[in-house]
């Protein structure tokens, strides 16, 4: 398991060289060391029992805490980070958000097989990732004091062992001055993750402006954001989802269209508008990454050469 992250970037532009140059670095380096980078949700036939621990503090900690849990938590996860230099501004915007999370999931699904069978599921990182105690979808704050009170509580409680264990789908970051959006897989392609990267910031502005504006906070049932999330890592994007807004299901393109008419503004701003929605129709139309790894797999019934699909993805 290895992780690379981008420096501090305010345009597309940036993301897309600075992951090119990430990724580049991550598969010469393996290359010297006889091993290949594969960039998805889970591995499709590794087993979690045949992983070794990394022998630092943090990770014996979380093993003594969690057990089988930890043990079975071998799976990949892409987080973008957007800065907030007012702390309150996140929380709001954090309140927002939520209802737009599973199309996110949706469009990033990457981890269909788990241990050498097909799940059923487009995004099964979700599931697995799910059984921690302090995963899944955040519930509204009316304020960052009522949050800051929840995470001393939670620590004080030996709930957590320390803020960076929170492990929701959106979180204000414990080290930066940022909002992590933590919800999709990680993805096969440099054009995924600028997508990705792409319409979270559009979204984290879009809700910041109607957090401004005092517009209304919709406040869905938890219940139905759950179902929403559940029903996005299941079918990813081939089946109808869930629109939390207006309660009810919606073709997959239907809502992602939805998402894109809701960002837009923001989109436009950032003159990110063309390159997000040409990536996301590409998505649409040649499948999520849960979509192409089971279609390698119909044409030979290998999962070896799904794994060689997403290698090659990944390096490309």
């Amino acid at each position: 398991m290895a992780e690379i992250n981008t420096p501090v970037c305010t345009t597309l532009a940036e993301v897309r060289q600075a992951l090119v140059r990430s990724r580049r670095a991550l598969v010469e380096a393996a290359g010297r060391e006889g091993l290949r980078i594969a960039a998805a949700g889970t591995h499709p036939f590794s087993h979690w029992a045949d992983q070794e621990v990394t022998p630092k503090t943090r990770y014996r900690n979380l093993a003594d805490d969690y057990r089988q849990l930890f043990r079975e938590e071998v799976v990949f996860g892409c987080h973008v980070h957007v800065g907030f230099d007012d702390r309150e501004a996140a929380i709001q915007t954090m309140n927002r958000v939520r209802p737009w999370l599973p199309v996110l999931l949706a469009l990033s699904a990457n981890s269909p097989f788990w241990v050498g069978a097909d799940t059923g599921y487009a995004s099964f990182r979700t599931e697995v990732w799910n059984r921690w105690p302090t995963a899944g979808m955040p519930q509204a704050f009316d304020s960052r004091a009522e949050y800051d009170r929840l995470v001393e509580t939670l620590v004080a409680t030996g709930s957590l062992r320390e803020p960076t264990k929170l492990y929701w789908d959106v979180r204000p970051s414990a080290r930066q001055e940022t909002l992590e959006f933590r919800v999709a897989d990680s993805v096969m392609a440099v054009d995924e993750a600028v997508m990705v990267a792409g319409l979270v910031r559009a979204l984290a502005v879009t809700a910041d402006a109607a957090a401004v504006r005092g517009d209304p906070d919709p406040r869905p049932r938890p219940e139905l954001l759950r179902a929403a999330k559940w029903g996005a890592a299941r079918h990813g994007l081939e089946a109808d989802l869930v629109d939390v807004l207006a309660g009810r299901a919606r073709p997959a393109a239907e809502l992602v269209g939805a998402f894109l008419d809701e960002v837009r503004p923001a989109l436009e701003e950032a003159g990110d508008l063309e390159e997000v929605t040409t990536l996301v129709r590409a998505t649409l139309d040649g499948g999520n990454g849960a979509a192409r790894q089971r279609q390698a797999f119909r044409r030979s019934g290998r999962l070896e050469d799904v794994v060689d699909l997403v290698v090659e993805s990944t390096a490309r």
